[in-house]
């Protein structure tokens, strides 16, 4: 009973940490009050180009810093780089508190994205620290499902910090607070780290993997997955306001629905996916994400495209685990540098937003970012039918 009373406490830290990880997720929001706070004097044809940097800030710094974050792992270890990664986004979350402007957003977001992939690429390997064997699966997906809720509460903490604290950037600091009990939680447990075997890998060996045509094609599955869960974050409040007239809090919740229906889907797919084939999941779920979005493009009723946003939320939840996991079948001997590979492509979450504002900004509508994540997904449902890999 001692023994996993004491596996419970180096769990839970380690769990919350996942929470952390889910405020990447309020680039939605902010994109769309930076839009409507700080970019009104500009050109209506650069307003979404210029408001969809803020993803790209984020997101770009995954295929910067993946890699090297890797490296630093192996030499001050698994928990530090967590503390490290917190101690970052908790000076980002203050970035916008001293100087609200377009600019300092940009560099708010960025260190953000530093913060994110160090945790991300260091978390999950510092949870089989503390839990293993059979145990870990389920944690892991714990874990997933805990940064889903943080993604999910993300604009009902704006939407406080607008009505009880009078600005909606008081989120900022309600963050840093959180990051801050996260990361005292984490230094005061003792966590053993096992000695380091090998290397994490370098650039070249890394995406030297490339050079197989599985995993070139399962590497841009993940670009597209994550860049099809950015910009439907990014999209949907702008689309609210466009079609229904919504104010930027109101339309805050489009997110919430979307957030809501992927941590269901993730939920129901873990049961699922432990009893049928991954490769007819992934089609079947691809298939009807690019209905919805075909649907979106026409669709002005609020209710309807709020039940759309969680159509999409649902089919694209489990995408990520699914690729991810045939990569590591396609050749799991090098499992370490596919590992992170798969993480480099989370940059995806940078170019299709961006690509997202430049359409937008061209048809001077949101259709335009609804065709760039149709035009994801159709790849992804492209992947699911030319991929290769048993199951």
């Amino acid at each position: 009973m001692q023994n996993k009373n004491a596996s419970i406490v180096k769990v839970l830290p380690v769990l919350f940490g996942f929470f952390v990880m889910g405020f990447c997720d309020v680039v939605g929001i902010t994109a769309s009050h930076v839009k409507e706070d700080l970019l009104g004097t500009y050109s209506p044809d650069f307003r979404d180009t210029l408001s969809n940097l803020i993803p790209v800030a984020l997101f770009s710094m995954f295929l910067i810093f993946s890699v090297p974050t890797g490296m630093l792992m192996n030499r001050i270890g698994r928990k530090k780089t967590v503390v490290l990664s917190n101690v970052i986004t908790i000076v980002a979350m203050f970035i916008p508190l001293i100087e609200y402007s377009f600019i300092m957003s940009l560099v708010a977001f960025a260190l953000l994205g530093i913060a994110n992939t160090m945790l991300q690429v260091s978390i999950n390997p510092l949870l089989t620290n503390v839990v293993q064997g059979d145990k870990l699966t389920s944690s892991l997906i714990a874990g997933q499902f805990v940064k889903a809720i943080s993604s999910f509460s993300a604009p009902f903490i704006a939407a406080f910090a607008a009505s009880q604290l009078d600005n909606w950037q008081y989120i900022f600091p309600i963050y840093a607070v959180i990051t801050l009990v996260s990361t005292f939680w984490l230094m005061v447990t003792i966590i053993d780290e096992e000695p380091v075997k090998g290397n994490s890998g370098t650039f070249s060996s890394v995406f030297g993997i490339l050079k197989d045509k599985t995993i070139f094609l399962l590497f841009l599955g993940i670009v597209f997955v994550v860049g099809v869960d950015v910009g439907m974050n990014t999209a949907a409040p702008k689309i609210l306001m466009e079609r229904c007239g919504l104010d930027s809090i109101q339309a805050g919740y489009g997110p919430s629905v979307y957030f809501a229906l992927r941590t269901l889907g993730a939920f129901l797919g873990a049961i699922i996916l432990a009893r049928y084939s991954s490769k007819k999941f992934f089609r079947l779920n691809i298939i009807i994400a690019v209905i919805a979005l075909i649907l979106l493009i026409f669709i002005y009723d609020k209710l309807l495209i709020f039940i759309l946003y969680g159509v999409v939320g649902f089919t694209i939840a489990n995408i990520f685990s699914i690729i991810y996991s045939m990569a590591i079948q396609t050749l799991p001997e090098k499992g370490n540098e596919i590992s992170g590979l798969m993480i480099t492509g989370v940059f995806g979450g940078a170019v299709l937003p961006f690509l997202m504002g430049i359409l937008s900004d061209t048809l001077g509508s949101q259709v335009g970012g609804i065709i760039i994540i149709l035009a994801g997904t159709l790849y992804l449902a492209f992947a699911s039918f030319a991929i290769k890999v048993k199951n």
